[in-house]
């Protein structure tokens, strides 16, 4: 953590649902401690609603000589390739939110590298699920599972390969039209399972920790279930998010964790 006494210069990878509803949330609370230098894209089309003041840039190599504290990546796994290793350089320390960029192990080696080089951080938030922290301190010890289940409504799976696999329109009762391993949850579902990489990569690993992933026409909003088994004991977690209002694949706590790691980079009492 820096503790800064000047506003916390912040960067944005990516200006989707997440990251604007990040941004909205933390000028309203922070608005005096921080500053937006510079938003990414790859298509300047995308500069909707930028705010007043911050800089857009397509190009990774601008990023130099922008002085910025932290930069919250939000756009895609494609994304994380496309600015990783620049905003890793040029900034203190970097949120990516789209784990599942990870299950590509040479890009993962490849950031952690540049940051060990750079003096930067490379931040990964718990996302919409719970128990996150509880796994990395079991992993201290033997872990022996790690079961990750998504359940979310069928419309939540729309517009993904969820379509191939299920008839989502006639879905009159819960089903689990997937299980396998988090590596290919994630890397197949990168919209809806993209959590799923980050409890991977927090305990078991990606190839070791099992995913379901159900469509559930009762489901109120996206709910994930956590078991875990090990020498630490026994955990069962359950939460239940409600989906973005601009994003029913995402769920609120995403960007709330989101708005929780960018806070913690200047405050002094962190939990």
């Amino acid at each position: 953590m820096t503790h800064l006494h000047r506003p916390l210069r912040i960067g944005f990878i990516g200006w989707g649902a997440i990251n604007q509803r990040v941004a909205e949330l933390v000028r309203q609370r922070r608005g005096e401690q921080i500053t937006f230098a510079v938003i990414c894209l790859k298509d300047p089309a995308d500069a909707q609603n930028v705010p007043a003041g911050t800089a857009v840039v397509t190009d990774p190599a601008h990023l130099e000589n922008l002085a910025l504290d932290l930069l919250v990546e939000a756009a895609g796994r494609g994304a994380v390739s496309e600015w990783g290793e620049a905003a890793l350089k040029h900034a203190k320390a970097v949120i990516i939110a789209s784990a599942s960029a990870f299950c590509d192990d040479e890009l993962l080696s490849r950031l952690v590298s540049t940051a060990a080089t750079n003096g930067s951080q490379l931040l990964v938030p718990p996302g919409a699920l719970a128990g996150v922290d509880a796994v990395a301190a079991a992993s201290v010890l033997a872990l022996d599972e790690v079961i990750h289940r998504i359940v979310k409504p069928p419309t939540a799976w729309q517009g993904t390969e969820a379509e191939r696999l299920i008839h989502l329109d006639d879905i009159r009762v819960s089903e689990t039209f997937f299980s396998g391993t988090a590596r290919d949850a994630a890397a197949r579902f990168p919209q809806n399972a993209n959590v799923a990489a980050i409890i991977a990569l927090s305990g078991l690993g990606l190839d070791k920790t099992q995913v379901e992933l159900v469509a559930d026409p009762g489901a109120r909003g996206n709910r994930h279930e956590l078991f875990a088994r090990g020498d630490f004991g026994t955990m069962n977690v359950s939460i239940e998010n409600r989906p973005l209002a601009t994003n029913p694949k995402s769920s609120e706590l995403a960007a709330l964790s989101l708005v929780r790691l960018v806070e913690s980079r200047f405050l002094p009492f962190v939990l």
